[in-house]
């Protein structure tokens, strides 16, 4: 996958309580299997909080879910949280189509959608 290539799964973290993108969380993408859980990409948000590279262009139809490590994101900025992770399972339906999943972020809350 080259530079301007995007996956399949993509994600924007918006630290919501200071109104900036989060910059530096881990994100892991997984499937949902027989056994469990198997891992598909992994990556850090760059400095506009996106995730444009998180594994193959194309993923088959299934169950994933997205896994934002945000208690070091918090300790850096020296905020107390109440979520030291925040974990999203959602449906990708049709392996043609782009799924973008956006995490608005706050140290007691969040809240996510279907992007585009």
């Amino acid at each position: 996958m080259n530079e301007t290539t995007t996956s399949a799964v993509t994600t924007h973290v918006l630290d919501s309580s200071r109104g900036v993108p989060a910059a530096g969380i881990e994100v892991a993408l997984e499937q949902a299997g027989q056994d469990g859980w198997t891992p598909v990409g992994e990556a850090v948000t760059n400095e506009d909080g996106r995730v444009k590279r998180l594994g193959p262009s194309r993923l088959p139809e299934g169950t994933y879910r997205l896994t934002f490590e945000t208690a070091a994101y918090f300790q850096r900025l020296g905020v107390d949280s109440f979520y030291p992770q925040v974990q999203i399972t959602f449906r990708l339906a049709d392996s043609e189509q782009h799924y973008h999943v956006p995490l608005l972020l706050s140290p007691f809350a969040y809240s996510t959608y279907r992007g585009s």
